[in-house]
């Protein structure tokens, strides 16, 4: 990659932070899976909380942040 063209046109060009940033969102959607399957039961018993409090919502919500990638690599594609 150079100043010019930040990202790699094919994926032959991806280099390793390339590969790193698509690996984000998998791995949040995974940890909030695997949180509401086995874990997410932490903060439900708190008086009032609300649906937003925990860990799966902000598991979610770090997955859709790192979203971007894997829409640039799918743009690229179509």
């Amino acid at each position: 990659m150079n100043i010019d063209s930040p990202r790699p046109a094919g994926l032959s060009g991806f280099g390793l932070a390339d590969w790193l940033c698509l690996a984000a969102a998998p791995t949040f959607a995974t940890m909030a899976l695997l949180t509401a399957a086995y874990g997410g039961h932490d903060m439900m018993c708190m008086s009032g909380a609300s649906v937003l409090s925990g860990m799966v919502p902000m598991y979610l919500l770090m997955a859709a942040f790192h979203l971007a990638p894997w829409l640039r690599l799918v743009a690229r594609r179509v």
